[in-house]
């Protein structure tokens, strides 16, 4: 397994966000994509795929751009959530920005588009855009318009995560996490739990929803049966976490070593995780979208690429010039894009 430069572009600060616009087209004429990348001072560039060239400077939010997220489906629709307390939404194909919905004072510091539950029946619908401003959470359609305010969060919204068939989202906040729902804006269930939270993701297969915690330590929930799991013993907090595609693999940060943990059948409690080592703390983790690659990051700015299921799991190693800040695979899963500490955009080519 090798990982070689394809291209790389530079910010005029930090990359504080970076994402690949999803698939389009078919597997025969796939659509050309693009690699939206959030600078901290508030431009957000779009490179093409292909060869890096750059499409697009958008000038984002006034004072900095915190996140960004792009609407699922064939338009190239771009959101961003900035320091201003609004959401922008942008035309991605020409550049241009179409509307803005106003969240509130605080900075809006996650987003995640909801897809419509096929419960309802209405499958044709929308997505909508789940937004994240100090404690507020609001739902903004793609044209901008709002579609709802929740009840304010008790403590700042800390992290985000949409459940994979749509109609919910999950939101945390120091002590709880709260599914909400995204179609009758209602709230489905209340998670307790007595610590901060720095991060939420569900398993593919939405069994699972886990927080990367303050403790530190990782949770995870099994909403539906009411189950709950704790796996503790970190070095420090639990900031990022990533579900392999099969849903079985959990990787996590926490220290000098990323852990990956079998959450086949009955979960991971009682089991030894893997322990894949580091030469300095871990700052990113990330699996492919449909193998089984995992990229990890550590804050000396080197790129590992593993398989976990394999008795010698390390397969490629870069060093970059500076502490990655981001990591995403393309939809294909061919391009991994880091976004680094000095504004750098790099995009490595996997070639077995």
């Amino acid at each position: 397994m090798q990982l070689t430069k394809h291209w790389a572009g530079q910010l005029d600060d930090y990359v504080i966000d970076l994402a690949w616009s999803p698939a389009a087209g078919t597997a025969d004429a796939p659509a050309p994509t693009q690699l939206a990348a959030a600078s901290a001072a508030g431009a957000v560039s779009l490179f093409a795929g292909a060869d890096g060239a750059r499409l697009h400077t958008l000038p984002g939010h006034e004072n900095g751009t915190n996140c960004l997220a792009w609407g699922p489906g064939t338009q190239p629709l771009l959101a961003t959530g900035g320091q201003d307390g609004a959401v922008k939404l942008w035309d991605a194909a020409a550049g241009q920005h179409t509307a803005t919905a106003k969240i509130g004072s605080a900075w809006v510091e996650h987003l995640a588009w909801v897809a419509t539950s096929a419960a309802t029946g209405t499958a044709s619908a929308a997505p909508v855009l789940a937004a994240a401003a100090g404690r507020t959470l609001a739902l903004v359609r793609p044209d901008g318009s709002l579609a709802h305010a929740f009840k304010p969060s008790p403590k700042t919204l800390t992290a985000l995560a949409a459940h994979p068939a749509g109609g919910a989202v999950a939101a945390a906040c120091y002590g709880s996490v709260t599914l909400w729902d995204t179609d009758d804006f209602v709230a489905q269930k209340e998670l307790p739990y007595a610590n901060g939270i720095h991060a939420l993701v569900w398993s593919p297969d939405q069994r699972w929803l886990v927080s990367g915690n303050q403790d530190p330590s990782v949770h995870l929930w099994i909403p539906e049966q009411d189950i709950e799991l704790h796996m503790s013993g970190y070095e420090g907090k639990v900031k990022f976490l990533s579900f392999d595609h099969t849903s079985r693999w959990l990787a996590t940060s926490g220290g000098r070593e990323a852990c990956i943990w079998d959450c086949a059948g009955a979960g991971p409690e009682g089991r030894e995780p893997a322990m894949l080592p580091h030469e300095a703390p871990v700052c990113a983790v990330k699996f492919q979208n449909a193998h089984g690659l995992l990229a990890t990051a550590s804050t000396d700015g080197v790129v590992h690429l593993w398989s976990p299921e394999r008795r010698s799991p390390l397969r490629a190693t870069v060093k970059m010039p500076t502490p990655a800040t981001k990591l995403a695979w393309s939809p294909d899963d061919r391009q991994l894009a880091i976004g680094s500490e000095n504004g750098a955009v790099y995009v490595l080519q996997c070639e077995a």
